[in-house]
């Protein structure tokens, strides 16, 4: 990789470079948020209209781009689901309400992070991977969440707790987004967090 890319026509080398790294990121996601996942550097360059050789700038190679891809995604919904809860309510259910709004907001206005967050069959190693972090990641939030609401401190249970409920919104949302589930978007909404609330012992 060139450390220092050259400006052309008026554009700084960096900001080309960024600008490529984010066309293919977003071609990434194309590829990867689909029922049937398949990605390789020369179909992301080619749906991206990136040669192959600038792919290389940004990405030692194709795991790269997909780890880069999930963490975009997961980045994008954690920051907007702690900007929901900073201007929520201070109630458990109006919290619960905001989170898991904010989460199922994010999957139906673009299908493709559902599909590459939920999508049951996972067939790419590294997606596989990012899956398995994510979700530790998701339920240790939620975790650090509840003990800071509660004022207590983080135990086994409250960590089995937070994987269940993990878990259990991924399935729930997996099959909502395939068409399993005959439920419009606010509907999921309080199915869901009635049953989180529950789950933290707490009535609807």
């Amino acid at each position: 990789m060139d450390p220092s890319p050259r400006t052309y026509g008026g554009v700084d080398g960096s900001a080309r470079v960024a600008e490529r790294r984010r066309t293919l990121v977003e071609a990434g996601l194309d590829l990867l948020g689909t029922s049937e996942p398949e990605l390789s550097v020369r179909g992301v360059c080619r749906l991206a209209g990136v040669a192959s050789r600038y792919f290389y700038e940004s990405f030692a190679d194709k795991n790269a781009l997909v780890e880069a891809v999930y963490d975009h995604v997961i980045g994008e919904i954690t920051t907007t689901t702690l900007a929901a809860l900073a201007a929520s309510g201070d109630s458990a259910s109006e919290r619960v309400r905001t989170a898991v709004a904010a989460v199922v907001e994010a999957v139906a206005e673009d299908p493709r992070r559902g599909r590459l967050l939920f999508a049951a069959t996972v067939s790419d190693d590294a997606l596989a991977a990012k899956r398995a972090e994510s979700t530790r990641m998701f339920a240790g939030l939620l975790a650090a969440q509840a003990s800071e609401f509660y004022g207590t401190e983080a135990d086994t249970h409250l960590d089995l707790t937070a994987h269940f409920i993990v878990g259990g919104l991924a399935q729930v949302l997996t099959a909502w987004l395939n068409g399993y589930l005959d439920l419009d978007q606010n509907a999921v909404v309080e199915h869901c967090s009635e049953l989180l609330l529950a789950a933290g012992g707490h009535n609807p």
